[in-house]
């Protein structure tokens, strides 16, 4: 009886750069863990040349792929069908290739949720919500958040017109007129339950000038990005008695809601986090 040869399937992640991505241990744990065979590994994709790399990946037999900064936007014109989040995103961080199909999903957004609720414990339903920034970011999480039904959530941005333009992309989406609105940086007034740094200012060492009465012993404060050191604004949000939470969560579970948008399984994120949060 001859030893038949099984293939992993071939996962991988875009970026550019690409070298500091902790997706392929991530993604190594989950096959472990659900007992999916499957590779995933790291490509480095020319700033000009994503979709001929994505292409050339799914044509050498790869089946899915994550997309990071700088090609969410060129994802999404590269799918030919695209997730309901990801059309409201107008960004994709997550392929998957079937025969000729590309689907483009977005799970950012799906992420950042599970992170609030399950793992940092609150409820985002009937709360304050602010969102700093209106980038890709942003974009990407609105529609989720809104999901959960949030009493108000307030998108802040150094280009007004910019946040107002979401505001107007989601309208359809909203359970009452007032419950998404937009404005500058200065412009929210009072304590919110949930505040989210989606700004790119936390990678320069910067500051989104927020005023600090935004803050309280309740209030939640998430910056999507992480490291070994509290962000800037994790420090100033802690200064004025939030409770401070860096990006990490959001990336396991994004990678865990691709996971599951391409092998069928989701998998357990508890003990990941917490190995990946230690080695920092």
């Amino acid at each position: 009886m001859s030893k038949q040869n099984i293939h992993p399937d071939q996962y991988c992640v875009f970026g550019n750069p690409i070298a500091h991505s902790k997706s392929p241990l991530i993604h190594a744990a989950f096959a472990l863990q659900t007992g999916q065979a499957m590779v995933y590994d790291r490509r480095l994709a020319p700033l000009d040349g994503f979709a001929l790399a994505a292409r050339t990946f799914a044509a050498e037999g790869g089946k899915g792929a994550n997309v990071t900064v700088p090609f969410k936007l060129d994802a999404c014109a590269l799918a030919t069908e695209l997730t309901p989040r990801a059309q409201a995103a107008g960004a994709v961080n997550t392929l998957r290739f079937d025969n000729e199909t590309i689907l483009g999903d977005n799970t950012d957004g799906a992420g950042l949720v599970a992170d609030i609720v399950r793992n940092a414990g609150m409820s985002v339903a009937g709360k304050r919500i602010l969102l700093l920034g209106a980038g890709g970011a942003a974009r990407g999480v609105v529609l989720p958040l809104l999901e959960q039904g949030p009493q108000e959530m307030f998108i802040a941005n150094r280009t007004v017109a910019t946040a107002e333009a979401l505001v107007a992309q989601f309208a359809d989406a909203l359970a009452h007129p007032g419950q998404l609105r937009a404005g500058g940086f200065a412009q929210p007034d009072g304590q919110f339950d949930i505040v989210i740094n989606a700004t790119s200012a936390s990678l320069a060492g910067d500051l989104p000038p927020v005023p600090p009465g935004i803050f309280g012993r309740h209030t939640l404060a998430l910056d999507m990005m992480y490291g070994a050191q509290p962000t800037v604004f994790m420090d100033f949000a802690a200064q004025h008695g939030a409770q401070v939470r860096d990006g990490l969560g959001m990336l396991v579970e994004q990678a865990a809601e691709a996971f599951y948008v391409w092998r069928g399984v989701r998998p357990q994120t508890q003990d990941l986090l917490a190995q990946l949060r230690s080695a920092l």
